[in-house]
C-alpha cells in the first residue's frame, strides 16, 4: 500500500511538471499523449562483459562525443515511459554534460584519471579516464561552410520537427562571422537548393522562412546535391560540413543504408564531413543516424526542444567544427598485480581490436575545441574471491606488466590521435599509480558516475548490482557544481521521473 501511495505522489508531481511545460525553463512540451515508438529503430547493444586481465589485460576503444542518446531518453521519459533499452547509450549520457577539467598546457589533449569505490557495488572499484582537448578561439578559427540538408517531407510538419529546426537555425545565424557560409538544400519529392553559400543574415533568414513541409520523402539526389553545394563553397583550411536534419524516415538518394554509408565515407576524404540532427517521435531511425554521423566524421545530436537547440547550436556545434584531434583512440593496459578483471561501461560500438590502435588507417572519433570525453571501467581487484568467466583472445607479446613488475602502477594509458590535417598519429602516454586511489572523489567523478548508475538502471543492466534511483539522486545532488544552464538540476528531475515510472511498472 505504501509503495502505491509513493508512486501516486511521484507520478502526480511528474504529470504536474508536464502539464506546466509551457512555463518550464527547459522548454519541453510533448505533443503526444503517448509515446509512439513502433516505427523507431535502434541498434542492439550487448553490454561489455568483465574481462580477466589474465585473458586480455589491454582494452582499446575510440572516443565518442555524440549526445543524442541523452536527449532522446529525456523525450521518452517526458511521455511517461522508460526508454527503449537499446536507446540508452551510457557513454553519450556521460558526455552530454560539461565538466570542469584542467585543459592541456603543452599538448593537444590532457589525460585525467581517478580511482575510487564503485558506488553501486562496494566490492568493486571504479576507474575514470577523462580526456580534455585544448580550447581554440572560435573568433580566430577559419570560416565555416555549412550545408544543411533538410527533410521537408510531410512528416516534418509537426511542431517538434521542421518548425523547431527553423527556430534553431535562427539561433545559429546570430553568431555567424563574415567568413562563414550557410547553404540550405531541401529534399522531399525532389531536391532543391534554397540557399547557396549565403553570408548575409537577412538573406539567410529569408531562405529559412521558405522551408515548408509537404509531400513524400524521396529526394532522389538530395545527398549528391548537398555535397556538390559544399564543394562549390569549399573553404580551404576551414570547416566544410553537411548537416543532415530529419525525423529519420528519409531517403536522400541511395538505394540502401550501406551504399549511403560508403558514399559518405568516401566524401569525408575530400574534406567534407557530415553530422546529423534527429527530430521528432515515431519515425526516428536512431541506428541509421548514428551510423551516418560516424561514417561522416561527424556528431549525432537529437533535438527535442528549443532548450536543446540552444545547447547544440549555440554551444556545441562551434566546438565540433574546430577539430583539435582526429581519429582519437585509447588503449589501457591494466596491471594484473592489482586488477583481476575489468569492464568498460558503455562504448559498445566503439570497441576496437588491439592492433587497431597503431593502425593509422583505422577510423576513430574526433575531438573538437574544449571537448571532454569520459569513460569508466568497473574493476575487480586481485584480492577478490569473485570469479569471472574466462574468454579467448589473441595473445599479446609486448606488454608492460607481467604481474611482478611496476607494482606501484595501476595502469598505463596510451592515446593516439592525428592533427586535423595530419595522416600520421601522435602518441600520449600516462600512468595511474596505486596511491591515486581516493575515498573522496572529485565532483566530476561523483556526477559522471551518477549518470552511469542511472544508465545501468534504465538498461536494467545485469551489472547494476545495488544501483538505485535514490542513490543516483543523492550523489548527483552533492555534485551539482555551478550548473550554469541547469542541465544537472534537470538530470535529477529526470531521475525522479524515471523512479516514479519504475514504481508504476
Amino acid at each position: 500500500m505504501m509503495k502505491k501511495l509513493v508512486f501516486v505522489y511521484m507520478l502526480c508531481v511528474s504529470l504536474l511538471l508536464t502539464a506546466c511545460s509551457s512555463n518550464d525553463p527547459y522548454g519541453y512540451e510533448p505533443i503526444y499523449d503517448y509515446m509512439p515508438v513502433s516505427n523507431e529503430t535502434y541498434a542492439e547493444i550487448t553490454e561489455n562483459p568483465f574481462i580477466q586481465t589474465g585473458d586480455m589485460p589491454v582494452s582499446t576503444f575510440s572516443t565518442d562525443v555524440d549526445t543524442a542518446s541523452y536527449a532522446n531518453i529525456r523525450r521518452m521519459l517526458g511521455y511517461g515511459d522508460l526508454p527503449v533499452k537499446d536507446a540508452v547509450r551510457i557513454e553519450e549520457m556521460i558526455n552530454y554534460f560539461d565538466y570542469d577539467l584542467d585543459a592541456p598546457v603543452d599538448q593537444d589533449i590532457n589525460v585525467i584519471t581517478e580511482l575510487s569505490k564503485a558506488p553501486w557495488n562496494e566490492n568493486h572499484d571504479l576507474f575514470m579516464v577523462a580526456l580534455k582537448a585544448k580550447e581554440l578561439s572560435f573568433e580566430e578559427s577559419n570560416g565555416m561552410n555549412l550545408v544543411f540538408l533538410i527533410d521537408v517531407s510531410g512528416s516534418m510538419s509537426e511542431s517538434n520537427k521542421l518548425p523547431l529546426l527553423k527556430e534553431a537555425l535562427y539561433l545559429l545565424i546570430e553568431n555567424l562571422r563574415p567568413t562563414d557560409r550557410i547553404s540550405l538544400v531541401a529534399y522531399a519529392g525532389s531536391a532543391r537548393v534554397i540557399l547557396d553559400g549565403g553570408d548575409d543574415q537577412d538573406e539567410i533568414k529569408d531562405a529559412i522562412r521558405q522551408l515548408t513541409a509537404g509531400g513524400s520523402t524521396a529526394g532522389a539526389s538530395g545527398i549528391e546535391l548537398a555535397y556538390q553545394v559544399a564543394q562549390n563553397n569549399f573553404i580551404e583550411g576551414g570547416n566544410n560540413r553537411i548537416i543532415l536534419a530529419s525525423d529519420g524516415d528519409f531517403n536522400v538518394g541511395m538505394s540502401d543504408v550501406e551504399a549511403l554509408e560508403e558514399f559518405i565515407s568516401e566524401k569525408k576524404e575530400t574534406g567534407v564531413f557530415l553530422s546529423v540532427l534527429g527530430f521528432g517521435t515515431g519515425n526516428l531511425r536512431d541506428d541509421v543516424m548514428e551510423s551516418l554521423a560516424d561514417h561522416g566524421n561527424g556528431v549525432y545530436f537529437y533535438i527535442d526542444s528549443i532548450k536543446e537547440a540552444e545547447k547544440v547550436f549555440l554551444h556545441q556545434l562551434s566546438a565540433t567544427m574546430m577539430t583539435v584531434a582526429k581519429d582519437v583512440k585509447l588503449q589501457i593496459e591494466f596491471n594484473p598485480a592489482h586488477v583481476y578483471a575489468y569492464r568498460l561501461i558503455g562504448y559498445e560500438n566503439r570497441v576496437l581490436e588491439y592492433d587497431d590502435f597503431e593502425d593509422d588507417a583505422k577510423d576513430a572519433g574526433d575531438m573538437g575545441s574544449g571537448h571532454v570525453v569520459i569513460a569508466f571501467y568497473e574493476i575487480i581487484r586481485t584480492d577478490s574471491s569473485e570469479e569471472v568467466e574466462s574468454l579467448e583472445f589473441d595473445e599479446i607479446e609486448a606488454l608492460r606488466y607481467n604481474g611482478e613488475n611496476y607494482l606501484d602502477e595501476f595502469s598505463m594509458i596510451s592515446i593516439r590521435y592525428k592533427d586535423p590535417e595530419g595522416e600520421t598519429s601522435k602518441l600520449i602516454e600516462s600512468k595511474t599509480y596505486m596511491t591515486s586511489y581516493t575515498e573522496n572523489p572529485s565532483e566530476t567523478f561523483v556526477f559522471a558516475s551518477s549518470v552511469v548508475e542511472f544508465g545501468l538502471l534504465l538498461r536494467d543492466s545485469e551489472y547494476k548490482h545495488d544501483a538505485s534511483y535514490d542513490h543516483v539522486i543523492e550523489r548527483a545532488e552533492l555534485a551539482l557544481g555551478v550548473d550554469e544552464f541547469g542541465y544537472r538540476t534537470e538530470f535529477i528531475e529526470l531521475v525522479e521521473t524515471a523512479s516514479a515510472i519504475s514504481l508504476r511498472d
